[in-house]
């Protein structure tokens, strides 16, 4: 396969790749005489979903947006078609520099520079917005992960009626220019890069979508907490902390109304439901682990306890 890759490349980019490795099933690091790259195969998304996923962020990159370089191929088109068994779809990304934190630096300095880069990505996609359409990219109710009430189980009654609640709320908050485009949607400690001079980039667009800006701001918060958070103190107070930053770093590059901060909670709570719902999606529920059945039980204690 890494062979069958590296001819690809070498064929298709104005660069000479000596190695290609295998990082996951659809991400691969290749080596030049140019430095380190990225490609991504996939066919997760279509030609035409990925196409305005990737001029996005091209386009975020040249306004100076802390995200990976799009490399263009000879035929100076942003995505590629390869064959390897079947038909998939190639992009090729300057590697970024820096490296995931360790969770003891994921704390309010790491929030600032997110917060900065957050926004400055969703200030450029505003103006990105006013000239092009973007149709492909799903809004976010219309993906399966946000459907809770098709996998969530009809005898888990409250929250059922919980989600549906959620969901009707956030789809009645007033949606416009100001509020409401292209968001990354998983920003959190794997899909964020702090170099040693405090450059970050935000990699892993793959999933982004149509959404309410305020969503993004609530993804890392909720994932901190749920991942990142090492003791030594009070988690209240680290949320407060990182909440604090976040916000401090996204005002220096875009305008926050209160309206959108009291928002906050209630995207924190799309999130929470949005997490239990991929569990339904994707665990196997005739096999699941004792550390499965803990889990799923604690998030059956937070949300049927959810004030909402």
């Amino acid at each position: 396969m890494d062979e069958r890759i590296l001819l690809f490349l070498n064929e298709t980019y104005p660069i000479h790749f000596y190695i290609v490795e295998t990082i996951t099933n659809e991400m691969y690091r290749c080596q030049s005489n140019k430095g380190s790259f990225f490609v991504r195969i996939t066919n997760y998304k279509t030609y035409q979903e990925q196409l305005e996923e990737v001029m996005w962020t091209h386009f975020l990159f040249t306004q100076g947006v802390g995200v990976p370089e799009v490399i263009p191929s000879n035929n100076d088109l942003l995505i590629e078609k390869i064959t390897i068994d079947e038909e998939k779809l190639a992009v090729l990304f300057q590697s970024a520099s820096g490296i995931h934190l360790p969770r003891s630096k994921w704390d309010g300095t790491a929030f600032r520079l997110l917060g900065q880069q957050m926004g400055k990505m969703h200030r450029v996609s505003k103006g990105y917005l006013k000239s092009k359409t973007i149709v492909h990219i799903n809004h976010w109710y219309e993906s399966d992960e946000y459907d809770f009430l098709k996998y969530i189980p009809t005898e888990e009654k409250s929250i059922r009626e919980i989600a549906h609640d959620v969901v009707k709320r956030v789809k009645g908050l007033p949606q416009d220019h100001s509020t409401y485009g292209l968001i990354h949607g998983d920003l959190w400690l794997e899909n964020i890069l702090i170099d040693n001079e405090s450059k970050l980039t935000m990699i892993d667009f793959q999933d982004c979508e149509k959404h309410f800006y305020a969503y993004d701001l609530a993804v890392p918060i909720y994932s901190a907490l749920e991942f990142s958070y090492s003791g030594g103190g009070n988690i209240r107070d680290y949320e407060q902390s990182i909440t604090k930053a976040l916000i401090e770093g996204y005002k220096e590059e875009n305008d926050l109304s209160s309206e959108v901060l009291m928002q906050l909670p209630l995207f924190l709570k799309l999130k929470e439901l949005f997490e239990y719902n991929l569990m339904h999606m994707y665990w196997n529920f005739e096999e699941l682990s004792e550390e499965q059945v803990r889990i799923l039980n604690l998030y059956r204690i937070r949300i049927e306890n959810m004030d909402v």
